[in-house]
């Protein structure tokens, strides 16, 4: 337990250390002296201030030990008070397991909080339980271990059929949670860390038999809050939400390499009701962000939607994928996702919805506003052909329904393709707003704003200049030129 100090166990001690000594009565009744002490104080608390100002000066280096940790509960605990070892080395599965048991056991009394001071904690997977807040203390670092032997095998997720790499179970995440309530993952920025290279390593070596575990995963759960922490190297996806409503995520950092670490993307909310995503910094071998709603028949099956999705002030680089993505699990149905002062560089794509015949469901109501990107090499996505399904049988006929899709405030420099809207006879892209769009453009090919089957508008000055699939207004929304032509093709995926 955290140990507090009470006015009575303190009376002594201040008795001891402030009764007057005379040197101090001598050292304040001489004004050289103490306007010598003053100053000294003054260039001490300079000193001091110029440090945290810009790290420049080393004099001090600020820990935070486990009296420095806020309680952000009633009850907080200290994971060496169950045997927890920081050396890399011992596992500390059993210490956060008995941990989490304590902090169940105090639901009536607002939960308890676990502080993880710095070191690392080697742990295999452990569960986390309601009213519980999880603290990181800077430096501290939780180690996945990366034997699969120590990670159990879970059933397929309902709305994906079974595990996503392979047929039958899957591995559970490194921290879990399933059922719960008003849980929090927050700290100092101390780093949760999967230890990925050994899976994707035997992941590409085709060495395993389940779909590998996210590193963060939390199920039918609600009042979720993920902050101040950084997650990195995960064996799969980063951060898994799964079926929650009343989820906030912000000043996370999410890395993994850009290359050579498959399918690490950094959120993937899944199903989710009411959830907020803000100032992150996201760096992964795949999609940054991909919002999903399950696969194919089993997806239209469970039924549950994303929907009420803000996602703002992010910066995201994917060379692999893209930075923010819409599916291609969406069979469930994805609606009202506003994204919002993002920054995408350094990346292979930018923004992507991406679905195909067979995920049924919807992406409507979608709304894109003031987009920057940087060396991409194709800044706005929609696909309609993203052919992966589920083994057995899917409904070929289950189409998807892609309309009300807004982006605002485009800009940028060093983007190949600008935009490739890609519908087709069976799937068009319906009701697309473009307005206030300029894009730097580095490659000079008469198509490089890309559409098929598209019906919507361009408004006002849009640059590069847009394909003919669209109607034109003016700024102040007067028709100019209406299309003849929604049905046109110019999709070239040669560059």
């Amino acid at each position: 337990m955290v140990e507090t100090l009470t006015p009575s166990s303190s009376s002594s001690r201040w008795t001891q250390f402030h009764h007057p000594r005379p040197w101090i009565t001598s050292l304040f009744s001489n004004p050289k002296t103490l306007l010598t002490v003053l100053w000294i104080a003054v260039i001490f608390s300079v000193l001091l201030w110029q440090r945290d100002a810009t790290t420049g000066i080393l004099f001090f280096r600020r820990d935070f030990p486990v009296s420095q940790m806020p309680k952000l509960r009633t009850v907080a605990f200290n994971l060496t008070e169950f045997g927890g070892v920081g050396d890399g080395v011992t596992l500390n599965t059993a210490a956060f397991e008995r941990a989490v048991l304590a902090i169940s056991k105090l639901g009536k009394k607002g939960g308890g909080q676990l502080n993880v001071p710095p070191g690392y904690w080697l742990t295999a997977p452990f569960n986390l339980t309601s009213h519980m807040t999880l603290f990181l203390a800077e430096g501290a670092v939780i180690l996945g271990i990366d034997d699969e032997k120590y990670w159990p095998l879970m059933p397929p997720l309902p709305s994906y059929g079974y595990g996503r790499e392979h047929i039958g179970p899957r591995y559970g995440s490194l921290i879990h949670g399933q059922n719960l309530r008003d849980v929090v993952i927050t700290g100092h920025n101390g780093t949760i860390n999967g230890q990925g290279q050994a899976w994707w390593k035997k992941y590409k070596q085709r060495l395993l038999n389940n779909t590998r575990g996210p590193l963060v995963q939390i199920m039918w759960s609600s009042d979720i809050v993920i902050s101040n922490i950084t997650l990195r190297d995960s064996p799969f996806w980063t951060l898994h939400p799964y079926d929650c409503k009343n989820v906030t995520i912000k000043n996370v950092t999410i890395l993994a390499p850009i290359f050579n670490a498959p399918n690490t993307d950094g959120i993937d909310p899944d199903s989710c009701e009411d959830m907020l995503i803000e100032n992150c910094y996201i760096s992964v071998g795949d999609d940054g962000i991909a919002i999903k709603s399950g696969w194919d028949q089993y997806g239209i099956s469970y039924g549950r939607p994303s929907t009420n999705i803000v996602i703002r002030n992010l910066v995201v680089r994917s060379m692999v994928s893209a930075g923010i993505s819409i599916g291609s699990e969406m069979s469930g149905g994805v609606s009202n996702v506003t994204v919002e002062n993002v920054h995408v560089w350094n990346s292979r794509r930018a923004v992507r919805i991406k679905t195909a015949a067979g995920r049924g469901g919807y992406v409507r109501h979608i709304a894109y506003r003031n987009l920057t990107f940087v060396n991409v090499r194709v800044g706005i996505v929609i696909k309609t052909d993203y052919n992966e399904h589920p083994a057995g049988e899917f409904n070929p006929k289950a189409l998807p329904v892609l309309e009300d899709i807004s982006y605002t405030s485009i800009h940028g420099e060093g983007v190949r393709v600008p935009v490739r809207i890609h519908g087709n006879s069976e799937i068009p892209v319906k009701n697309i707003t473009i307005r206030d769009m300029s894009v730097g453009i580095t490659y000079k090919k008469k198509h490089i704003f890309q559409c098929s089957h598209v019906q919507g508008r361009v408004i006002g000055t849009v640059f590069p200049a847009p394909c003919e699939n669209l109607d034109l207004y003016d700024e102040q929304g007067h028709l100019v030129r209406r299309s003849g032509s929604q049905n046109a093709s110019d999709i070239d995926y040669d560059f």
